[in-house]
């Protein structure tokens, strides 16, 4: 038994404005081509195979080919909704598919898919208030959550298993492009709540991560941040028999990077020519912010997309605050902070929270 992990496509998802329809479909590309060459029997999605609730006409059109191709190879697919995605509309149809094996309803992630002997199955993304009250959980957080599907996993009689599961395991490293999972409990799981499996196929976190020798991440196939520059991306290629995983690499149709240094130094220096067909993030730090300094950085870089300032000999600016990458939480009260010149008091807190989980809960659904 051979199976493919992977997670985290967010097929119609942009890059500063930037299309990246066609890195994708190249990594369909390279995907199909990677389960022929390799005679795999299953690809597993482990969430977030959208961007979004209500995804793009050409991004159901590239999922749909992709489950297709695979499909006309006799390969199985497993998959399971994200927090990106809607589950009623990714599930829609589930019943009736061949070889395409949804799980986005909680309540039958315990219910394993069954090929060649081995049993998949498929945990999506568990809101925690949405699980609660039914089955009876003590605690309000995605360790309680998970630890009781993984419960009834490990009570299954069946021999070999394989999970699938999105999630923030503790430990893992996150980037900027992952969306906060924190609002409506605690967002992080102990390793230890996937233990007494034979594999667990996790998304969610963008770079590829060894957890354990049969925990992993195989990350996103393309970058969906800046902060991912250096990532390798592509899947890891499991034998379930032979007890050994690999990495195959996916193409890089573009790849991102982040260059830093005075304007003239950036146009004229021979050691950023390898940068030149990049998407970037330039940092300029010229003492004097320079006039037209986008334009003239995409004359030599056409593909820079993202352009900061941090003037070195001059004052230091007051900073900011992070967005990416933090909690929706702390944004909103940040943003009450700066309007209103003073913080949101204890109840004005809760009125948030209370707003942030309605939100997510009703996207979920």
């Amino acid at each position: 038994m051979r199976l493919l992990h992977t997670s985290d496509w967010h097929l119609g998802r942009s890059f500063h404005r930037e299309s990246l329809l066609s890195a994708q479909a190249a990594f369909v590309d390279h995907l199909v081509e990677t389960a022929r060459a390799e005679r795999v029997d299953v690809v597993t999605i482990s969430g977030d195979v959208y961007d979004r609730a209500l995804p793009p006409v050409d991004a159901v059109a590239l999922c749909n080919e992709a489950l297709a191709r695979l499909k006309a190879l006799g390969v199985h697919t497993v998959l399971i909704s994200g927090n990106h995605d809607s589950a009623v509309r990714l599930g829609f149809g589930a019943d009736l598919m061949e070889r395409v094996h949804l799980r986005t309803d909680p309540g039958r992630a315990w219910e394993p898919v069954v090929i060649g002997g081995v049993a998949f199955y498929g945990i999506p993304y568990l809101e925690p208030e949405l699980v609660r009250g039914p089955w009876e959980l003590a605690e309000r957080s995605h360790t309680a959550a998970i630890s009781h599907v993984m419960d009834r996993v490990r009570a299954d009689p069946a021999p070999r298993k394989v999970v699938l599961a999105h999630a923030f395991v503790t430990g893992g490293e996150a980037s900027d492009s992952e969306r906060d999972i924190s609002v409506g409990g605690v967002s992080h799981v102990p390793l230890s709540a996937f233990s007494g499996v034979g594999y667990v196929a996790l998304g969610h976190l963008h770079g590829r991560q060894v957890m354990t020798e049969t925990v992993r991440y195989s990350g996103s196939p393309i970058a969906y941040s800046f902060s991912e520059t250096g990532h390798r991306k592509g899947s890891w290629l499991v034998d379930l028999d032979a007890e050994r995983v690999e990495f195959v690499p996916a193409p890089v149709p573009r790849p991102v990077g982040r260059l830093r240094g005075c304007l003239e130094e950036l146009l004229s220096g021979s050691r950023f020519a390898g940068h030149e067909e990049h998407w970037l993030q330039v940092t300029l730090t010229d003492p004097v912010r320079p006039r037209e300094a986008m334009e003239r950085l995409r004359r030599r870089f056409p593909h820079t997309l993202a352009l900061a300032f941090e003037p070195e000999g001059a004052a230091a600016p007051v900073p900011r605050p992070r967005m990416a990458g933090r909690a929706e939480i702390d944004v909103a009260l940040d943003f009450v902070r700066e309007v209103r010149g003073e913080p949101a008091d204890a109840d004005e807190k809760r009125v948030l929270e209370q707003a942030l989980e309605a939100c997510r809960i009703e996207e979920s659904r």
